[in-house]
């Protein structure tokens, strides 16, 4: 019962969260936006709690999404890799006690951190198959570019979670981690595709 009403609060923060990421005039972009990995951080008044920092990494990760697509495009690779997804999973079940992080709570996020990604890598290649001029400029090397920056996101991720271990067990949680979304959409200017991308990317963090 305690886990339906969960994830109950979980649906319904995410569903005023994706309201107001639609309303915001800080979440449009053009059709060949690119979200930003990088950037300000936001005066100490604003930073939030340990949920807003597990939204600002997942944020940071999904935002490679990009980079993954990009490197992906046209090659006739695929974007789901079981194999690779399975390694990346193992691998954070494994470093997970070493974080003081319960294993099934760090495979749930992470899935979901995957799925997220995923879906925004859809969303490119069929953005870039209808807007050529879109199309990425360069083609960054998977292994030695991309994956190794997903690797210090996974301890920074890791991390965070360990930090909000008391606020995921609030009722509180699930629309303070949307609020942190919300306002990280925001600053990083995120699309639409990007903004859906985050929310996807957070449900299981509250949901233990």
């Amino acid at each position: 019962m305690r886990t339906r009403k969960r994830r109950t609060a979980v649906a319904a923060a995410a569903a005023l969260a994706t309201a107001a990421l639609m309303c915001a005039p800080a979440s449009g972009a053009a059709p060949g936006h690119t979200a930003q990995a990088v950037r300000t951080p936001p005066p100490p008044s604003v930073r939030g709690g340990a949920l807003t920092a597990v939204a600002k990494v997942s944020a940071d990760r999904l935002a490679l999404a990009d980079l993954v697509a990009a490197a992906k495009y046209g090659t006739g690779e695929p974007i789901s890799d079981p194999a690779r997804e399975r390694a990346v999973l193992d691998d954070v079940a494994e470093r997970s006690a070493a974080s003081g992080v319960d294993r099934r709570l760090a495979t749930a996020v992470f899935r979901d951190q995957i799925e997220a990604s995923k879906d925004v890598q859809r969303g490119l290649f069929n953005r870039w198959a209808r807007y050529p001029s879109e199309r990425p400029a360069r083609r960054p090397e998977l292994a030695g570019e991309v994956r190794p920056r997903l690797d210090r996101i996974t301890v920074r991720l890791l991390d965070g979670l360990a930090a909000a271990g008391r606020p995921r067990n609030r009722p509180s949680c699930a629309p303070r981690l949307m609020a942190g979304a919300v306002r990280e959409a925001g600053e990083r200017r995120f699309d639409a595709l990007h903004a859906r991308g985050l929310l996807r990317a957070l449900p299981s963090v509250c949901e233990a």
